[in-house]
């Protein structure tokens, strides 16, 4: 039986067997005594779960900036560049809206005028110029000519 145990060393120091039951495991190993005196100040940090915990001064992180104090004053609603945007985008579109406003009235315009008012234009110059050419001609009335053309060919298919 004693083939399957690992050969011991000779020449190795003697090492303390391991004994799961001896009670000098779960002993306290003997603490230095520490005095107030000999100990640095103390600061007490936030950890990174948010509790405080102590930390000795000279480890401790630099303390913080104390940040400027800063400008209170109201702002306007609308910053002033994009209220000139606006106003310009505005006015660029109402002029744009204006204009093509104009233009179509315009246009409309000279439509009316083609189909309407040169319609009544021209009748009005004819009904101007109508009794001037029977005064000139010195007869009351105008003149027509019939002519009576009739014209007979005779063709044989046969």
């Amino acid at each position: 039986m004693n083939e399957h145990l690992p050969a011991l060393r000779t020449d190795a120091p003697a090492a303390a067997a391991y004994d799961p039951a001896s009670l000098d495991l779960y002993a306290p190993a003997p603490a230095a005594v520490e005095l107030a005196a000999e100990r640095g100040p103390v600061v007490w940090v936030p950890d990174a779960y948010g509790r405080m915990v102590p930390m000795p001064k000279h480890l401790a992180p630099p303390p913080m900036v104390r940040p400027e104090p800063r400008d209170l004053t109201p702002l306007p609603l609308v910053d002033p560049v994009a209220q000139r945007f606006l106003g310009a985008g505005l006015g660029g579109g109402t002029f744009a809206a204006g204009v093509g406003y104009g233009i179509g009235e315009v246009i409309n315009a000279a439509a009316g005028f083609t189909s309407g008012a040169a319609m009544w234009i021209a009748l009005a110059v004819l009904a101007w110029r109508l009794p001037a050419r029977a005064i000139a001609d010195g007869r009351r009335g105008s003149m027509v000519n019939i002519r009576k053309a009739v014209i007979k060919r005779s063709t044989f298919n046969g």
